[in-house]
């Protein structure tokens, strides 16, 4: 494969009505079929009307600028500083919800085209309908990447072509069949036409020749496709924000419904039981900041939780458990402050457990009984959830 990345040059300030098939077509007149087009997400919504007027200076200007990023904000992720990251309501994760301040008079704002897939659509279909050339286009933006420094541009809206490449299934020359490979080749275009566009010199649009023998005869799916969904994104929360949101979860937790489903996923072998190594782990995580001298015993066979159970307990979802007697320090008579401590200590061990996926409900202390017995329950694999 041999690839040319090709900038477009002359296209000039683009104003709000402008008609970008033409900007584009009398400035590269020599776009030819399978050509992919790649145009800054700026000029797309600058053509769009997709600015905002501001004040030009002082607090009026952080207000204002803070009032357009709330209402683009679908979801905040991060704050660090006067630094926001944010999801927006298409479901890009990004600084400032890609609300721009270069490029453009100090009295204005651009946001990010409404719809980048729809622009990408009807900017493909100006072009094949009035100009004769079938190409592929990216609308493309610059974001930042967990990880790593740098920024990078990548695909907000195309047409014409599938946004990833996806290897599952095949086999790679030492016979390995490939399982999770799936290459998000239009963020790849959008970084390479970067290369010739910069952020300076007034490029906005680059051509990559090459890559496609021809564009598909449909516009595709969209970048939509290359927006994670919750359920699988690992790192929905910035650390500071995870870290508060499970302090959040701490000061609310409530018991396991016994019988009930359990409220976290539990990790470890719950055949036989709460795994013992993370229930090990929650007794490490406490033991720096409990009171001195309290016990904590683990019962995991099975035979004696039933009998200490003595039926009172149904076993339907909750066939793999264990009981965890705790203690307070001190003999038998122990003043209101020791046992106000202790429960505060076990509400520490609970969430600790419930951090190790591990749920746990208080039973009864029996009669003249000074302490409490946990049950920590692993729900089986059928269990609801699971």
């Amino acid at each position: 494969m041999r690839l040319e990345v090709l900038p477009v040059l002359g296209i000039g300030d683009v104003t709000e009505g402008d008609d970008l098939s033409a900007l584009i077509a009398t400035a590269a007149p020599w776009l030819r079929d399978g050509d992919v087009l790649v145009v800054t997400s700026k000029i797309v919504s600058k053509a769009e009307g997709r600015l905002v007027d501001v004040p030009v200076d002082g607090p009026e200007r952080e207000a204002a600028r803070a009032e357009i990023l709330a209402g683009e904000t679908a979801r905040p992720v991060a704050r660090r500083g006067g630094t926001r990251i944010v999801q927006t309501h298409h479901g890009f994760v990004m600084a400032s919800a890609g609300i721009d301040a270069s490029n453009v008079d100090r009295s204005r704002l651009v946001l990010l085209p409404k719809d980048p897939d729809a622009s990408a659509r009807a900017l493909r279909a100006a072009i094949r309908e009035r100009h004769g050339a079938d190409v592929a286009v990216i609308v493309s933006d610059t974001m930042g990447r967990p990880w790593r420094n740098g920024l990078t541009d990548v695909a907000l809206g195309v047409a014409g072509m599938p946004a990833v490449r996806d290897h599952r299934g095949e086999v790679d020359p030492y016979g390995n069949k490939l399982n999770i490979t799936q290459m998000a080749v239009v963020d790849e275009l959008a970084g390479a036409g970067e290369l010739v566009k910069g952020k300076c010199d007034q490029v906005p649009v680059a051509v990559v020749r090459g890559y496609l023998g021809a564009a598909d005869p449909d516009d595709g799916p969209g970048a939509a496709a290359l927006v994670r969904d919750a359920e699988h994104d690992l790192f929905a929360l910035g650390t500071a924000e995870a870290r508060a949101e499970g302090l959040r979860a701490a000061a609310t937790l409530s018991e396991s419904t016994v019988g009930g489903p359990v409220p976290v996923p539990v990790r470890g072998d719950t055949e036989a039981g709460p795994d013992r190594a993370a229930v090990d782990r929650a007794l490490r995580t406490v033991a720096g900041v409990i009171a001195p001298g309290t016990l904590c015993t683990l019962v995991t066979d099975d035979a004696r939780v039933r009998a200490r159970l003595g039926g009172t307990v149904p076993s339907h979802g909750y066939a793999h458990r264990a009981l965890l007697d705790c203690a307070p320090p001190g003999p038998a008579g122990i003043d209101p402050g020791v046992l106000i401590r202790f429960g505060a200590d076990l509400h520490r061990l609970r969430a600790a457990l419930a951090a190790e996926g591990i749920g746990s409900a208080v039973l009864p202390a029996g009669s003249g009984v000074v302490g409490v017995t946990l049950l920590l329950t692993a729900a089986p694999h059928t269990a609801p959830g699971h």
